[in-house]
């Protein structure tokens, strides 16, 4: 018969175990595609700046009355610092691997909208968090288990 205190211990590690199964799942599924689908203030900034690998396709188009537009790509890629008008869309692809900064700062009367698809490197240690709260899980449960069966000296 297990103890309340064991029933607790398991069922936060089966949380645990279950939350970052979940989260690990959801990261390997999104193969670092991101949606961007934002708007920008009056006045205001919006700033990407993310990792891309050679060949990772890139998408953005950006709707408003005016706005600045500064976007860096790495090595002789896409360079641009410029103003525009009403409405500009970019697509490129990454000539080499490296940081892309992308800074959009709202000029006109209306608020700007943002959208795309940008492709970026997941960071690796996003996925060891996940398995390290999935091995945290694990623990817990195997310690509650332990504490029902025989209870330590001292407890």
């Amino acid at each position: 018969m297990l103890t309340k205190k064991t029933g607790i211990g398991i069922g936060i590690g089966a949380l645990a175990v279950v939350l970052g199964s979940y989260f690990l799942i959801q990261s390997i599924a999104s193969n670092g595609m991101h949606q961007i689908n934002e708007a920008v203030e009056i006045g205001k900034s919006d700033v990407f700046l993310f990792d891309a690998q050679k060949h990772f396709h890139e998408s953005l188009n950006i709707t408003g009355s005016s706005f600045h537009v500064k976007l860096k790509t790495p090595a002789d890629g896409l360079q641009v610092d410029k103003d525009f008008q009403k409405e500009i869309s970019f697509d490129w692809v990454s000539l080499q691997d490296g940081k892309h900064f992308i800074n959009i700062t709202n000029t006109g009367g209306s608020m700007l909208q943002v959208t795309g698809k940008l492709q970026a490197v997941e960071n690796p240690l996003i996925f060891m968090s996940h398995l390290i709260v999935i091995s945290s899980g694990v623990l817990i449960i195997g310690i509650s288990a332990a504490f029902s069966v025989r209870k330590p000296r001292g407890f």
